[in-house]
């Protein structure tokens, strides 16, 4: 049984794009006929790996293979991948194409057009192929806006599924054509439509959608009516899920809510795919995790920079997180200008900035555990801070906040740290000088009132009351 299994996953893998898309084809076609939506979440579960590997031959071979002979020139799918051809290849596919058609049997060519959801998903993989060239990010939008208008029309539960999967591409096409913006409303109206048919999968989907195109745009107030006004679907799938949790964790740290976006990273990171299947998720969860834990007051874990995936992603967090645990504002700024373009292309530059304070109180912290009294003026040109006045307002606060235990001495101008007062005084050590001497003492006492007693013993000069201990 075990060979069995193995001889099919062999298979499956050896399996070409072209055979792969025919074998998806036929999961689809089955899960209409028979009611069954588990295989066409078979299919989808496939469509991260399959797109890597699709190029156009793969997707004109794929239309000519499932619509009959002649029809599939006229479909709108078929000239967008024409178009992306150019001059001399498009003549010689075209050729290639009539070729085969005068020589290949009829019986081989499928008499009917495919269920509407083969049509979507043709769709949905030529959207993602003209998102690998900028050139042809136009044609996806506009491809994309056909395919919602003919999904729209066609209404059918059975391409749930495939829908959900859809509005993500679509996404992706108004996101890379500069216009997400402009599909905000879209998403809005088809929002509360699967709200109403309780589609779960398109409705987890859209709410993410409006999420992403919200804080595309850092209109972070109109995201949290957004979750305070909808209820996420509990039946989503977890890649949503981890999705949804990353949203609501950057919308918490910006709302200073560091508990409960470390809570939400945490969700995110637990339910998001592997770090081979999803690199890009998996970098950006941990460099917000990362920068929240340092606002939290806690130094993230060394492990975390040293995995594969996440060392070079996670090389300019590492600086900071070293500047901070130092306590040095002058590194700290230093990382903050060279590493400035990748947090601003992270969108964690704002939450960085606020790590100034923390690094800040790391300093101060260090001085009152290296001096007992120091001076406004040293602590400012040891923190790199502007004038004494900021020295001597950071420092009060930090007192008011228990950071260190000290006070400040404003008519001499230093601080002085009352946990170092008497730190190298005879009173502070932990075994006195004489302490070995009281412990001889103790023992010499303990020695000789078990003479006395043994001796009593002996005499029988012990009183009546000790009768009870019989033959001691």
């Amino acid at each position: 049984m075990a060979n069995v299994e193995t001889t099919k996953k062999d298979e499956e893998k050896a399996l070409s794009p072209t055979a792969e898309i025919k074998l998806n084809v036929t999961l689809i076609d089955r899960a209409v006929v028979e009611l069954e939506p588990r295989f066409t979440h078979r299919v989808l579960r496939s469509l991260t790996a399959l797109r890597k590997r699709t190029d156009d031959k793969v997707l004109r071979s794929a239309i000519e293979e499932n619509y009959p002979a002649g029809v599939y020139y006229a479909l709108n799918l078929y000239r967008a991948v024409i178009k992306t051809i150019t001059g001399a290849d498009r003549a010689m596919d075209v050729d290639s194409a009539a070729e085969t058609t005068t020589t290949t049997p009829a019986q081989s060519k499928p008499s009917s057009d495919p269920v509407p959801e083969v049509e979507i998903y043709l769709r949905l993989l030529i959207i993602h192929y003209l998102h690998t060239s900028k050139e042809n990010y136009a044609k996806s939008v506009q491809l994309s806006k056909e395919t919602v208008d003919k999904m729209q029309s066609l209404n059918r539960r059975s391409m749930d599924p495939i829908a959900a999967k859809v509005w993500f591409a679509v996404e992706r096409s108004f996101e890379l054509g500069g216009e997400l913006a402009d599909a905000r409303p879209l998403f809005l109206a088809a929002q509360r439509t699967a709200a109403l048919r309780h589609d779960d999968d398109t409705h987890a989907s859209l709410i993410n959608r409006l999420l992403r195109s919200y804080l595309h745009y850092s209109l972070y107030d109109q995201a949290d009516k957004l979750i305070s006004k909808t209820t996420f679907p509990t039946s989503a799938s977890n890649p949503q899920f981890a999705r949804y949790h990353y949203f609501l964790g950057r919308i918490k740290a910006v709302q200073l809510n560091y508990s409960a976006a470390h809570t939400n990273l945490q969700q995110a990171i637990r339910r998001a795919p592997s770090a081979k299947t999803a690199p890009g998720f998996y970098q950006a969860v941990h460099k917000l995790f990362v920068v929240v834990e340092m606002l939290m007051g806690d130094i993230p874990d060394r492990s975390i920079f040293r995995r594969p995936v996440l060392e070079k992603a996670l090389g300019a967090y590492f600086d900071i997180v070293k500047a901070v645990r130092t306590g040095s504002l002058s590194e700290f700024q230093a990382t903050l200008t060279k590493h400035a373009a990748q947090f601003d292309a992270d969108k964690t530059y704002t939450l960085i900035v606020r790590l100034r304070q923390n690094v800040i109180k790391t300093g101060i912290r260090r001085l009152s555990l290296s001096y007992s009294r120091i001076s406004l003026r040293d602590i400012c040109l040891k923190l790199n801070l502007d004038s004494e006045e900021d020295a001597e307002y950071i420092v009060g606060k930090a007192i008011r906040d228990g950071v260190i235990e000290g006070r400040i001495i404003h008519e001499k101008g230093w601080m002085e740290c009352e946990g170092r007062k008497n730190g190298y005084g005879p009173e502070a050590m932990r075994y006195p000088l004489d302490a070995h001497r009281k412990e001889l003492a103790a023992a010499q006492g303990a020695r000789e009132r078990e003479r006395e007693l043994a001796k009593e013993i002996q005499e029988g000069d012990l009183d009546d009351d000790d009768g009870g201990l019989g033959d001691f």
